[in-house]
């Protein structure tokens, strides 16, 4: 049973943020690691991402999940914010829109999404759970994703099942290895063809990501060699501690001793480098956040910056001070963590 499910006053977002940042569970807040490091008040450097997160349907129900998505949730972007989001990119020249979710596949607007920002000549990433694709309804969403040129980025916990299904369910890992196989099939991960297919690593349990690049080493060796599957790059991202991770961290004891382990790998050159300096989240109910991370906590943007998609002003936006909290650690420890892995 979740805490959610039980009732318990750590389910809401509020209450997860109230208890991350006290100040015991940590030896600094990270706006004083911030001003020791020269970054305090941390602020944007210009928008190059617009990420999207269409809602929290999905269709796997993962226990490290940040989003908390599942099968269950009737969060969905609407087409009127889906407009808004594209209305947006109309007055800007933001190169990237990232669509995630949930399984933003599953939202009914989704590939009218990808159409829309392909027509502006944006490049479009999907996050994908890859067991989105054998779907039955998906059927063809393989071959839509590489009609469009989309690139995937797909998680995969590990290159073994039984890491996979112990994060993700039973059965995950080889209905993961089924996808990617198809995803090859259309020449996915080829390095010739502009196909990019990356894959996102977290680790399976209270630990920082390894080295991306052993890693990666590591996951193309093993993934090709028993499984005839190839990709282009790994990402590594740190289990952040929101949401049903921070439920596991709880009730198995681990939440002071990760903090700790985040706070004392805290990394000056990866807090430079983090994702809300040039990225922009806009929520289901079209909210502006700086991240995801911020999104799922209900810490939207603040000093005075535009809250909703339809207020989009990219000159505030670009230079806007950023909303922090102690979750921040999980972006800044050791190599740094983002949506495309190490940042330093």
């Amino acid at each position: 049973m979740s805490l959610a499910s039980a009732g318990h006053p750590l389910a809401s977002p509020g209450a997860q943020l109230r208890i991350i940042n006290q100040p015991s569970l940590a030896q600094r807040p990270f706006d004083q690691a911030l001003a020791e490091s020269g970054l305090f008040p941390l602020t944007a450097t210009g928008i190059t991402v617009l990420q999207i997160n269409v809602g929290k349907l999905c269709n796997q129900t993962c226990r490290h999940c940040h989003v908390d998505a599942g099968p269950d949730r009737r969060e969905i972007m609407s087409r009127e914010t889906a407009q808004q989001c594209i209305r947006a990119l109309e007055r800007t020249d933001i190169p990237t829109v990232d669509i995630t979710g949930g399984a933003p596949e599953l939202n009914p607007n989704f590939r009218w999404l990808v159409e829309r920002a392909k027509a502006l000549g944006r490049h479009v990433t999907d996050r994908c759970n890859l067991t989105v694709l054998r779907v039955p309804s998906q059927a063809d969403l393989a071959e839509f994703l590489a009609r469009n040129h989309v690139e995937v980025i797909a998680s995969l916990p590990y290159f073994q099942e039984a890491e996979t299904d112990a994060q993700r369910g039973d059965g995950v890992f080889s209905k993961s290895i089924e996808a990617l196989r198809t995803l090859n099939g259309l020449g996915y991960g080829n390095p010739s063809n502009g196909l990019r297919l990356n894959l996102v690593h977290n680790p399976v349990g209270a630990f920082l990501p390894p080295s991306q690049a052993s890693i990666e080493a590591d996951f193309k060796r093993e993934l090709y060699r028993r499984h005839r599957v190839v990709f282009n790059s790994l990402y590594t991202i740190t289990n952040m501690p929101i949401s049903r991770f921070l439920e596991y961290l709880l009730r198995s004891g681990n939440y002071e001793r990760y903090m700790e382990k985040l706070v004392n790998a805290y990394n000056p050159a990866a807090a430079a480098g983090v994702m809300c300096r040039y990225m922009l989240s806009v929520g289901w109910d079209g909210t502006l956040y700086d991240c995801d991370f911020n999104q799922m906590l209900e810490l939207p943007l603040g000093h005075g910056a535009p809250g909703h998609i339809r207020d989009f002003s990219k000159d505030w936006l670009d230079r806007r001070r950023i909303a922090t909290g102690q979750h921040c650690y999980g972006c800044t420890a050791g190599a740094g963590s983002s949506c495309v892995g190490a940042v330093a």
